[in-house]
């Protein structure tokens, strides 16, 4: 038995997780090139390698012919006298194995050999790195801040590197180097220098799979996530739906005294959570969507994704928020577009009065994100995964929040 050759293969497998059929298969290939270096060609040469003690045999086959003179190649033909010395049962026209010694070989050909090995096993080694991140795609990881490298920071994995360009990084964020950060995998590609994985800490997924994490309801099914809209480093809002009556969605996304959102509050580095439940009927969606702004009427159109919002006077400013960012979220989380208005400003305004409708039949609404013009927010027109929110600060228990 090669007991180095078989503790080498043992300790390989364990630390690159390259299978040992892969690397028999390496050194087959090997003592093939090496054959080919040293005669010149291998197409008559075979190897076998015992899987269970990895002794192995190298042999040419070669055609027995009558005499010398006749043998025009020497390493495919052999003549009967020579083929004698072998094995005595040689013909004229039998197909004889001859062994080939290893130790027979150049050094030329012993370090081709050695470097077929040495590039199969990297070539592995970067398709088990590759297939392992490759399924967590779309996934969270933890890794550890490296370095700088221009303005994008290399993040260590693990077994591999990736790199969160600046354009993924939230603007208030700053790492240093060894801090452990999670990040979501946004693509991973094969190249010949090996994996290269693209990670983001702006992306909504972001939120949505730390919840999943964080809140065992998400990650068994009885809580669903509908929708969810963010801005990375500022708020994120999403809308729950429990499966379970018996089981409160918001409540159970907050967790005891606020214990399940501030965890994911503190990873995000204190980005604003709002969230909400998810309602079917529009009109109801929207007015939690808006929270913590009270609603006093809102007039859905489903089939144009429109809505028109009625909101106290003193209640305008904190529906619409900071630089519109209230409305913004909520008409990306809802996808409708939303026309806020004063109860003042609305008996002015057409749509905005429930005379309006007399004479239509009203069946709720929804709303849109992404543009504050005139009191109107239009739906988000991007990427961004919807989902549905609630507020950390100022939690009253049903997606409700106290003006901050």
């Amino acid at each position: 038995m090669n007991k180095e050759l078989m503790e080498a293969l043992d300790i390989l497998e364990k630390e690159k997780e390259i299978s040992k059929e892969t690397l028999f298969e390496a050194i087959e290939n090997s003592l093939l090139t090496a054959c080919k270096n040293h005669f010149g060609k291998s197409d008559n040469v075979h190897v076998e390698i015992d899987r269970e003690t990895c002794d192995f045999l190298v042999y040419a086959e070669k055609e027995v012919v009558e005499s010398p003179e006749e043998v025009e190649d020497d390493c495919l033909q052999i003549s009967l006298e020579d083929a004698g010395k072998i094995s005595q049962d040689a013909k004229v026209g039998d197909m004889i194995h001859i062994e080939i010694q290893s130790k027979e070989f150049g050094r030329i050909a012993t370090q081709n050999a050695k470097n077929v090995i040495l590039q199969k096993i990297r070539e592995e080694e970067r398709s088990v790195i590759y297939n392992q991140y490759y399924e967590k795609e779309k996934d969270v990881v933890t890794g550890v801040v490296q370095r700088y490298v221009g303005k994008n920071i290399s993040i260590n994995l693990g077994k591999a590197d990736a790199m969160l360009s600046e354009s993924e990084q939230v603007k208030t964020e700053v790492f240093r180097p060894t801090e452990r950060i999670k990040v979501y995998i946004l693509e991973v590609k094969n190249t010949p220098k090996g994996p290269r994985i693209s990670v983001s800490r702006t992306h909504p997924e972001l939120v949505k799979r730390l919840f999943e994490a964080e809140v065992t309801e998400i990650k068994d099914g009885t809580v669903e996530i509908k929708s969810i809209a963010r801005e990375a480093g500022s708020r994120t809002k999403i809308a729950v739906w429990s499966n379970n009556p018996n089981v409160d969605a918001v409540g159970a996304c907050v967790g005891v005294n606020g214990a399940r959102v501030n965890a994911i509050v503190d990873e995000l580095r204190g980005e604003k959570i709002d969230i909400v439940n998810w309602d079917e009927n529009p009109g109801n969606l929207i007015q939690n969507a808006l929270s913590p702004a009270k609603i006093v009427a809102v007039f859905a159109d489903p089939d144009e994704k429109t809505a028109k919002v009625v909101v106290p006077d003193y209640q305008l400013s904190l529906a619409i928020g900071k630089e519109g960012q209230n409305a913004r979220l909520a008409a990306r989380l809802t996808g409708y577009k939303i026309d806020i208005k004063s109860e003042t400003q609305a008996k002015d305004a057409p749509g905005f009065r429930y005379e309006d409708y007399m004479d239509d039949e009203y069946d709720g609404g929804e709303y849109e994100d992404d543009g504050y013009e005139d009191g109107t927010y239009e739906p988000y027109d991007g990427d961004d995964y919807q989902e549905d929110g609630q507020n950390l600060e100022g939690y009253e228990g049903d997606g409700q929040q106290d003006p901050m």
